[in-house]
């Protein structure tokens, strides 16, 4: 499904992903560990088409098509989702508004018909429900007043009505306490846990490895992947940390 070969990328000329190599295939669920600084949120910036991140060489294909190629509004139209570990305010504007907009200009973009308010509201409400979201907060502006907890549940919301091919989640664990972190590992086993879907979880920690059990680990360290197993691997990195394991 993503295949990423030899990618290098820089910002305000400092280099920070330095051939990157990796494979996802449909089904699979990835994570991405590493210390501070390693490249981890640059990694799925640079999917994303985040402005301001320069690609210097190689190349990322995703379900066939050159994902550098296209335009940020094109990589969601052809399935990518990006989760933020921060996820943004914006005032003004309900998340119905906001998600039913998205949703229908993904639809008008792939050639499909858009979504009614009647039929949006349905979807909408049964993800609102998957997350213990209250059907209220979706009528408010986009996660203003939001905990750091339920912004993320909102985000899961807006994953689950978007239905993406692939979900590439930027610390989706930060901030969460352990119920929201449940709740959340249980949405995105919910929603991206599908043969003809994927995942790649970017994170800090294991914990969240405990409810979302990935198929892959990767250590990502300055600007490549230097380490990959199974699952196991992570609890390694959890109790021996990464000196040692990323040199």
């Amino acid at each position: 499904m993503l295949s990423i070969q030899n990618l290098h990328a820089e910002i305000d000329g400092k280099v920070i992903l330095k051939g990157l190599t990796l494979e996802l295939g449909a089904g699979e669920i990835h994570a991405i560990m590493g210390p501070n600084g390693a490249g981890k949120s640059t990694l799925a910036y640079v999917l994303g088409g985040r402005p301001g991140y320069e690609i210097t060489g190689g190349s990322v294909t995703f379900q066939g098509k050159d994902l550098l190629d296209m335009a940020p509004h094109e990589r969601a139209a052809a399935g990518l989702f990006l989760g933020f570990q921060y996820p943004v305010e914006i005032p003004g504007i309900s998340n119905v508004q906001f998600l039913r907009t998205a949703l229908n200009a993904q639809k008008k973009e792939r050639g499909e018909a858009e979504l009614s308010g009647g039929a949006f509201l349905k979807i909408a409400r049964e993800q609102a429900d998957g997350l213990g979201l209250d059907m209220d907060m979706m009528k408010r502006p986009v996660n203003v007043g939001f905990s750091g907890g339920e912004k993320k549940r909102n985000e899961m919301v807006q994953m689950g009505i978007i239905d993406p091919a692939l979900a590439v989640l930027d610390e989706t664990d930060s901030g969460l306490d352990i119920d929201a972190l449940r709740i959340v590992g249980d949405g995105i086993n919910r929603i991206m846990r599908k043969p003809d879907k994927a995942v790649l979880l970017i994170t800090h920690y294991q914990r969240l490895l405990d409810y979302v059990r990935p198929d892959f680990v990767h250590v990502l360290a300055d600007g490549r992947i230097v380490r990959s197993g199974g699952a196991d691997l992570a609890l390694e990195l959890e109790r021996a940390g990464y000196a040692g394991i990323a040199a």
